[in-house]
């Protein structure tokens, strides 16, 4: 299922307005000991950075055969090896990892689908024990250059709460302040 409202820009653009490695370290991703899944690759802009952070496999997914495309060229240029993106429609068949094989799970400007549940779900699903589950999301002003309708956009709280409803605990009472546009959380498994 293709998401509302969630056509990507120009790449060049696009990347303008994100801070990938500043992000996933304000995250708790400075380096991930195992294998990882990223939900939705899109050009690679988050991809390429938690790739090398990776000691194992980065597993990551997009529903556009064109983004899955661009992020492997991109990877292939940066020579990383432990990266294998594939076009997949989450919602539809998940991931396909088995239950609890991964040690972080991703999913960065999703979360305004029609079922963010699922997402969420999917990612408390293939995530190990002791793993980090790490979201994020365009902030709730209208005032951003991109970004979901504010209708759809998650609110903070909300994107709380739904991890909540997932089985998550969030690392810290705030969200994650990851300038200029974004804010986030580090979740983990709060039960079995």
């Amino acid at each position: 299922m293709k998401l509302r409202d969630s056509g990507m820009p120009d790449e060049v653009y696009w990347e303008t307005l994100l801070r990938p490695a500043e992000a996933l370290e304000r995250l708790g991703l400075g380096e991930v000991d195992g294998d990882a899944a990223e939900f939705g690759c899109g050009y690679g802009t988050f991809t390429l950075p938690l790739a090398a952070r990776v000691r194992g496999t980065l597993w990551t997914y997009d529903i556009e055969p064109a983004m899955v495309a661009r992020t492997n060229q991109r990877a292939a240029a940066d020579g990383l090896t432990n990266l294998v993106a594939t076009e997949r429609d989450l919602f539809e068949h998940g991931t396909g990892r088995p239950a609890g094989s991964v040690a972080a799970v991703t999913i960065f400007n999703l979360l305004h689908c029609e079922q963010p549940q699922r997402l969420l779900a999917e990612g408390r699903r293939i995530l190990a024990p002791g793993g980090a589950l790490a979201v994020s999301h365009w902030i709730w002003d209208e005032r951003t250059p991109r970004g979901p309708h504010l209708t759809i956009r998650p609110r903070p709280e909300q994107l709380r709460a739904w991890a909540e409803e997932a089985g998550f605990a969030a690392t810290t009472v705030e969200p994650i302040d990851l300038p200029p546009y974004h804010y986030g959380w580090t979740l983990h498994a709060s039960r079995p």
